[in-house]
């Protein structure tokens, strides 16, 4: 077993994108290949095969292998649920909360977990690509190290080391990190990956020779910065808060960007969709004239729902139900259209209630317990463009609410024989607790049909979305990454 390690400059280098890239070209031959993350801090999560959470860059990760995603890929995960603490998770399951301090001290006993992790993935795989976190040169960050060359050094394992050249200063970062590392810590880097490179690359070979000459270490590759890539990221939900299409016709759809907005990869889909123009609001700025209002999920539900009556958006949504439009809410925010959320037992803060919108008759109470799973079921309204009387729609729930009241009588869909969601009794007002809802074609369509969509549409399969991107990223390190080196230290 091999274990090579993806380390960045930066947070958003392109850690992730890189290993994605490695693990699908490496399973395209037919290497026995998994990805590890040791920590991860992320609201955007996934469920495992084993009935655990990991990060959803690492999930990606694991399709990119052909691998369902397992909680060995990703041991430790923290969910910030405020600006100085967070829910740790690890191995797939809550461990507690515990605030920056506790933390770390805490890492040393949370190595534990992220070794026994490596090793049951070692003895199952031939070759582990591992993507540190942030950047290895953190010096405030550096004592008990779980995330970079904390796990590099435990594992003895060779690292890559990758900067951004689409944000400026490429060689200032590779040097300057480097330069912060111990002597173990340099030696074992074993060369460069630039990153988001745009333009001629004869302009940038000066550089790169005068790299290799300061450092000593060969520069693996340069790669493309890629127009349109769109795939699960790790948490941030990108520069550019509109995306779709601005034609005639199209149905506009508005997201709040709550403090904890979890799992907004949930909107993939609709900023693929030919017939959608979507735009996420920040803090501050109004909520323009819409179709469709979505509440997105959260990490700290009446934390957020205190911030959407902050920042007077309950207004705007009132307003907006007034001249006729929609409002749907995944998970949290589903919850929040509700009349109240309960925490007696302080679990995604200090405890209390919190009223809320309103726009649902039930009642959700927070208790122990986090419901994950996979689901699949089918939606009640159907798909106008389909023979079929069934829409089916599959995602995940990842949730500790438990939702009681009249509303839940009219479901928004069924699974296994059991309701799920609900729709108000003026089908205004809608929601789930399952993520990755507009992931099926044929259910993103019927939906956004309920939301005001007055054209047919064409909607992504994102699944298969995914997978041609991935071939996308793959196909980069063919192109543009020296090959023989990278089978050469993974020992193909």
């Amino acid at each position: 077993m091999v274990t090579l390690m993806i380390q960045g400059t930066t947070s958003d280098a392109g850690k992730t994108t890189v290993v994605a890239a490695l693990c699908r070209w490496l399973a395209r031959q037919g290497v026995s290949v998994a990805p590890f993350k040791p920590q991860n801090m992320a609201l955007n999560s996934a469920v495992t095969i084993d009935g655990g959470e990991i990060g959803r860059s690492t999930a990606l990760q694991a399709l990119a292998c052909g691998l369902e995603p397992h909680s060995d890929m990703n041991p430790v995960l923290l969910k910030p649920q405020s600006d100085c603490g967070a829910q740790v998770i690890l191995r797939g399951q809550v461990h507690g909360n515990m605030d920056a301090l506790d933390y770390h001290a805490y890492k040393a006993e949370a190595m534990v977990a992220v070794m026994a992790a490596w090793r049951a993935l070692s003895q199952r795989y031939d070759v582990i690509i591992a993507e540190g976190a942030g950047s290895p040169a953190e010096i405030n960050l550096r004592a008990n190290d779980i995330a970079n060359m904390g796990f590099a050094e435990a594992a003895d394992c060779p690292v890559l080391l990758v900067g951004d050249i689409d944000r400026g200063g490429v060689f200032a970062q590779l040097v300057g990190t480097l330069e912060l590392l111990s002597a173990s810590e340099q030696n074992r880097t074993k060369g460069f990956i630039i990153n988001r490179f745009r333009g001629d690359i004869a302009l940038l070979e000066p550089g790169l020779d005068w790299l290799t000459e300061r450092t000593g270490k060969p520069v693996i590759g340069v790669l493309p910065y890629l127009h349109g890539l769109i795939v699960d990221s790790e948490d941030s939900i990108g520069t550019s808060g509109t995306s779709g299409t601005s034609e005639a016709g199209a149905l506009n759809v508005i997201v709040p960007v709550l403090p904890r907005i979890s799992n907004h990869n949930d909107f993939d889909p609709l900023r693929l969709h030919s017939g959608v123009n979507l735009q996420f609001i920040g803090p501050d700025q109004p909520i323009p004239a819409a179709d469709l209002i979505i509440l997105p999920g959260s990490k700290s539900t009446r934390t957020d729902m205190a911030f959407l009556h902050a920042q007077g958006w309950t207004q705007a949504i009132q307003k907006h139900l007034r001249y006729g439009g929609k409002v749907f809410g995944i998970c949290g925010g589903f919850q929040m259209l509700g009349e109240r959320v309960n925490d007696p037992d302080g679990l995604e803060g200090s405890s209390g209630k919190t009223e809320c919108l309103g726009l649902l008759a039930m009642t959700t109470t927070m208790v122990a317990g986090k419901q994950l799973k996979n689901v699949r079921g089918t939606l009640a309204m159907p798909d106008p463009h389909s023979e079929q009387s069934e829409v089916v729609f599959s995602g995940y729930e990842m949730h500790n609410g438990v939702s009681e009241g009249a509303a839940l009588a009219r479901p928004l869909g069924q699974m296994n024989g059991h309701n799920e969601g609900a729709v108000s009794a003026d089908g205004q007002v809608a929601g789930t607790y399952v993520h990755g809802i507009f992931d099926e074609p044929g259910a993103c369509e019927a939906l956004l049909q309920w939301a005001g969509l007055d054209h047919s549409g064409v909607a992504v399969d994102y699944q298969q979305h995914r997978l041609a991107q991935l071939d996308r990223l793959a196909d980069q390190v063919e192109q543009h990454l020296d090959t023989d080196w990278l089978r050469d230290i993974l020992g193909l």
